[in-house]
């Protein structure tokens, strides 16, 4: 099925008031650096969802407010840790990790998960108030390929040829934002710097919302728009798509506030994906919740949508 929506910009000043801390430190040897994490939840509640976020190519810990900002003020826990790639740790070009980048961003989302208990100890304010139950995972761009990881897609390991498999039965859902499609439509450019993004979604059985611009002309393929379909069209149901009219690759400025990476700045977009995700989240994570349902049956008569959903 399918509909289309529109959304209002949220007014930020209309949110419940949220905290954040960071950085929460992890000892990670053989990592090189610490992973640091940075922590966003709801002043008030018990039982709260977890939402684990892994950024885009270069951002860190303290990138994309406007998703992190707004899930934690509707009552989730957000995670976000830096990883290697961040332009704030300034790794050389030479470095020996860069080609393990991959290899490292998948080992944070399930260090965060293996040691919750420590990040709990070390931010108080979460105390004893997580739903170790409902875990989602969620990220944009290289952040999402590495958050599908846990939902079930699989990648070849570049160096031996393996099939990397870290499926984690802790996650139960996941929103991905710009995530990469199909490898035999890289580009020769993106093929070499990314040998292992050759996903195959097939085994991504975890629900799962897939957030993708109509106008989204990226740099790493040669098929357009709809390569960032892929993990929606290529993968088993339950899923969700939202196809974004007029979204680039920062999908109206997901990144952060004034994001200089931002192409095609749009407060109505970015609505439109806090509020459709969240719904997503939500029923995802409750199955009895109809949330996203309602969200998605409400918002389709809309004379002037912001995008379109499909569902199977």
């Amino acid at each position: 099925m399918s509909s289309s929506f529109a959304e209002a910009p949220t007014q930020a000043g209309a949110l419940p008031a949220v905290v954040s801390i960071a950085p929460i430190t992890l000892p990670s040897p053989g990592r090189g650096v610490d992973l640091h994490v940075r922590v966003s939840a709801p002043i008030a509640g018990d039982s709260l969802p977890v939402i684990l976020f892994s950024h885009g190519n270069g951002q860190s810990l303290h990138a994309y407010g406007p998703l992190v900002e707004y899930w934690a003020a509707h009552g989730f826990v957000v995670i976000q840790p830096t990883h290697l790639d961040s332009r704030m740790l300034g790794l050389a070009p030479d470095d020996p990790r860069r080609p393990n980048f991959w290899r490292f961003r998948e080992q944070d989302l399930a260090a965060i998960l293996d040691r919750l208990d420590h990040i709990e100890g070390e931010a108080s304010m979460i105390r004893g108030r997580l739903d170790r139950s409902r875990i989602a995972v969620a990220g944009h761009s290289w952040g999402g390929q590495t958050a599908s990881t846990l939902l079930g897609a699989t990648h070849p390991d570049p160096e031996s040829g393996s099939v990397i498999n870290r499926t984690d039965n802790r996650v139960k859902a996941g929103v991905l934002l710009a995530v990469p499609g199909s490898g035999n439509d890289l580009t020769e450019h993106a093929a070499r710097t990314f040998p292992f993004l050759y996903p195959d979604f097939s085994t991504m059985t975890a629900p799962s919302l897939i957030v993708a611009g109509d106008q989204d002309q990226g740099g790493l393929t040669m098929r357009g728009p709809d390569w960032w379909r892929d993990a929606y069209d290529l993968s088993p149901s339950p899923k969700a798509l939202f196809t974004v009219f007029g979204g680039e690759h920062a999908l109206g400025g997901i990144p952060g506030y004034e994001a200089r990476e931002t192409t095609d700045e749009r407060p109505q977009r970015v609505a439109a994906i806090q509020r459709l995700s969240t719904a997503f989240l939500r029923s995802a994570l409750y199955p009895c919740n109809p949330t996203f349902s309602e969200t998605v049956a409400k918002l389709a008569a809309d004379t002037a949508p912001e995008g379109s959903v499909e569902t199977k």
